[in-house]
């Protein structure tokens, strides 16, 4: 049986009508960041191997990167830069978590969205959930201090990850504990925290945990990359930022 057909068996739920779904949860204002930042105050950033003014940044130095990223920000007016999902990006070849050198078993392309902002920057549940589970994932490259929330809405389960975030945000949570729609969950950790990465927050939606705990796959390689699309779909249908 293909892997498609045993994912919504377990899960009992179409790929289609999980995100139809999800895009009429998008028709409402929904954020993980403070809803005094406009959606004006974004700006799109492209951190893909396609990215021509990436071909002169060290993308390997989270400073260097940082640095990058700022002037965008800045360039563009805005606050926050945004994007990643589905991006092939260059940023994990420092790491061997991610880089196995065989280009089929490379695991490069992102599966959630980053919102790059200021570290201590409050983060938002923008639905009602509940804590799944919470972990300090170590590995160089990795998400550093991680938050899982379980939602339950209109006979779908399904799952929320806020990857890089400070030590204290998982300090004073509990497993099963209740977070209303909006409420403040977190805030962004730095590099020295944060797996080494300018700060930012990873933010990724996904609909079958598959006995995760605290961490999920975050990047895919080409190989696996059908598999965790539908796993794990694009997390604008309810941010809404394009």
């Amino acid at each position: 049986m293909p892997i498609s057909c045993i994912f919504e068996k377990k899960i009992g739920m179409t790929s289609t009508s999980f995100v139809q779904f999800l895009t009429r949860l998008g028709n409402e204002s929904l954020s993980v960041l403070a809803t005094t930042i406009q959606k004006s105050d974004y700006v799109a950033l492209d951190l893909s191997v396609t990215n021509e003014a990436l071909k002169t940044v060290d993308v390997s130095s989270s400073e260097k990167l940082g640095v990058f990223i700022d002037a965008h920000i800045k360039n563009n007016k805005a606050k926050v830069a945004f994007g990643g999902y589905l991006e092939t990006r260059g940023i994990y070849n420092r790491s061997d978590y991610f880089n196995q050198q065989n280009p089929e078993t490379e695991r490069n392309i992102h599966l959630g969205i980053d919102l790059w902002i200021a570290a201590e920057t409050p983060i938002y549940t923008p639905l009602d959930g509940e804590v799944h589970s919470f972990q300090n994932n170590t590995n160089f490259g990795d998400y550093g201090p991680t938050i899982i929330l379980k939602h339950i809405m209109d006979g779908f389960e399904f799952y929320t990850l806020y990857g890089h975030l400070s030590l204290t945000s998982i300090q004073n949570i509990q497993v099963g504990q209740k977070f209303a729609k909006g409420a403040q969950i977190a805030t962004l950790g730095d590099a020295n925290v944060n797996g080494d990465y300018p700060p930012h927050l990873h933010f990724q939606i996904i609909k079958d945990m598959q006995d995760g705990y605290g961490d999920y796959r975050g990047v895919a390689s080409q190989k696996e990359l059908a598999f965790y699309k539908e796993n794990c779909p694009d997390p604008n249908l309810l941010l809404r930022l394009n």
